[in-house]
């Protein structure tokens, strides 16, 4: 069997050093991987149907790619055999026009018309119109089911999404999440690129990651280009991915303490979580991280003055911060609201490729960080926040273990700010190496962030794949929901707290 070209995060590769296999070996390596103890980092095809997997192993820096060319017509589904592969090949079905015969529920993922097809290539009811919303939703028979409908249109300030509940009673037999009402069709703009607006579009979108997916992006192209960050730009990225973390993270924990009616942690958490995102916008004027980052380097540097201030401020949110969450671990009546609510296993983890703190929350220590660390990361190892339960409580403990990592970090960093002389500020980037192939990881908030970028002879963008964390996790929060209470929707959506508009892209 041919064995697959190997590179580490943030580096990349002649496309001819890429073996290319016909479809049957291609998709059976992928399967065989998975099988092995890999996982899917991502599964995608361009307009010209060369089609591309990476495969991570846990605990191994290393990652593998495969490239196969995939037939202008229907082709055997990949997901019998690998699940993790659901989501990636009804995107391309939808994107390409392509049909993954057998797949197990092929239907539309982004809800737009297929590029280069037309709506009659879809399962659908004669004269239903291909529109969000409007899709084959499986349901559940007998005379005690019944169907319960949320959005797309929630109370209050909230992105667009549709859950279709099946219900015995009060109990969820069935959740099924159709996503897609904001596609923005990012991937095909980023074609022919970078343009002048790529890295504005990569850091909306998804706004509260703006940081995770702009240095995922930056460090796709610098290595396309062959060049690098200073050490001080690497440290000052690294501190603005954390303090994202730090605010959101914060967040979250107040949004499961108000779900559970407990006032004072989430009172406080919602003050905090604005502490946080004040510091980022110490670093570069913006509370999102906005105009920070730069392929090259950073925009601004950060004197004497404002790391004073900004270690002052850090130290008395990470107080503040420690007591509003002990609050919330301290409660009895909290913890059993939460324990054992939501929970998924393990298994259902590896099957389906979950990331981030769903995933640790489940023993699987996946993060980015230790495993495939870039930066300041790789000058150490990051200690891994797990817990084994899989559970609401599970989800809490792993974000307040990483809060406390986070802010340590954030610390030392600026202490070795303090010692670097040379200059963070982005230079000239280069020419990007023409038919290359370059794979970037970052650790967001939410999980493994995700960057492919593949250029033609021109040394233009022929595909730009991205992967946000909740494309991965948001069939976890269904599987989360079987056999709770519906009424443990809200709490169980909040420990998870995914993103409409990263998945939606």
């Amino acid at each position: 069997m041919t064995a697959p070209a190997v590179l580490l995060n943030g580096t990349a590769l002649p496309l001819a050093a890429i073996p290319e296999l016909p479809l049957p070996a291609f998709q059976d390596a992928v399967a065989r991987a998975c099988d092995d103890g890999h996982r899917l980092v991502a599964l995608c095809c361009g307009a010209d149907l060369r089609g591309y997997a990476v495969l991570a192993a846990e605990g191994s820096p290393e990652l593998r790619v495969l490239r196969t060319t995939f037939p202008a017509g229907p082709f055997p589904a990949l997901t019998p055999r690998c699940p993790e592969a659901h989501l990636f090949e009804r995107e391309i079905a939808e994107q390409r026009g392509l049909r993954p015969v057998d797949h197990p529920s092929l239907k539309p993922l982004r809800f737009h018309r297929a590029w280069g097809t037309d709506r009659d290539a879809w399962d659908r009811p004669p004269g239903a119109a291909l529109d969000p919303g409007v899709a084959p939703f499986y349901r559940v028979e007998g005379l005690q089911v019944h169907e319960v409908g949320v959005g797309p249109v929630h109370a209050g300030v909230i992105e667009p999404g549709h859950f279709r509940f099946q219900c015995n009673g009060e109990e969820v037999l069935h959740l099924e999440i159709a996503l897609g009402y904001q596609h923005r069709g990012l991937e095909r703009i980023l074609e022919g690129g970078p343009h002048r607006l790529t890295f504005k579009q990569m850091e909306t979108l998804a706004g509260d990651t703006t940081i995770g997916h702009g240095w995922g992006h930056c460090l796709a192209l610098e290595a396309l280009a062959g060049t690098g960050a200073p050490a001080a730009a690497s440290l000052i990225r690294a501190m603005a991915l954390e303090l994202e973390r730090l605010a959101n993270h914060t967040g979250d924990l107040g949004a499961i303490a108000g779900d559970v009616g407990f006032l004072p942690t989430a009172a406080y958490c919602g003050r905090l979580r604005g502490d946080w995102l004040n510091m980022t916008a110490q670093l570069c004027g913006s509370r999102l991280g906005r105009d920070l980052l730069r392929p090259g380097g950073v925009r601004f540097g950060l004197g004497a003055e404002r790391r004073a201030d900004l270690r002052q401020r850090l130290v008395a949110a990470a107080a503040d911060t420690a007591n509003a969450v002990q609050l919330l671990f301290d409660t009895p009546s909290v913890l059993a609201r939460m324990e054992g609510t939501g929970r998924i296993s393990p298994l259902q983890v590896h099957r389906l490729g979950l990331v981030g703190p769903p995933a640790r929350a489940c023993g699987l220590g996946r993060d980015a960080r230790r495993e495939h660390p870039v930066g300041p990361y790789a000058a150490r190892p990051w200690p891994l926040a797990l817990d084994d339960l899989g559970d609401v409580a599970a989800r809490a403990r792993v974000r307040w273990q990483e809060i406390q990592a986070s802010a340590g970090f954030v610390l030392e960093a600026l202490e070795q700010l303090e010692a670097m002389a040379e200059s963070p500020l982005a230079g000239p980037l280069g020419e990007l190496r023409p038919d290359h192939l370059a794979v970037a990881l970052v650790e967001g908030w939410r999980g493994e962030i995700a960057h492919l970028a593949v250029t033609g002879g021109d040394g233009r963008f022929s595909l730009y794949k991205i992967v946000d964390p909740s494309f991965h996790n948001w069939i976890g929060l269904a599987m989360a929901l079987r056999g709770e209470d519906i009424s443990d929707f809200p709490l169980c959506n909040k420990s998870f707290n995914l993103s409409y508009c990263g998945f939606d892209l």
